[in-house]
């Protein structure tokens, strides 16, 4: 990614929040995603990132299901090195 293409900060933190587990997506055009059971308090930023293909569902389900979300290899090559569990961001 370069140029106008760069993460925001939302992007890169919601992106790291898919990647540690414990969120859903719901299937839809305009996705819903929750952090641990949470709406995500910025839906715009999530409907970017799943636009361009950075996040998904892991697994097909009905029209507006809940299913859990991951990160794509795109979003992981977007967003680097992801940290481990206590290290610094």
């Amino acid at each position: 990614m370069t140029g106008g293409d760069e993460l925001n900060h939302r992007e890169r933190a919601t992106l790291r929040a898919v990647a540690r587990g414990g969120a859903e997506i719901t299937l839809s055009v305009e996705p819903d995603l929750f952090i641990d059971g949470l709406a995500c308090c910025d839906q715009s930023t999530v409907h970017r990132l799943a636009h361009r293909g950075l996040i998904r569902p892991s697994r097909p389900g009905s029209a507006g299901e809940r299913v859990p979300a991951e990160i794509t290899d795109v979003g992981r090559a977007a967003l680097g090195a992801i940290p481990q569990s206590g290290q610094a961001a």
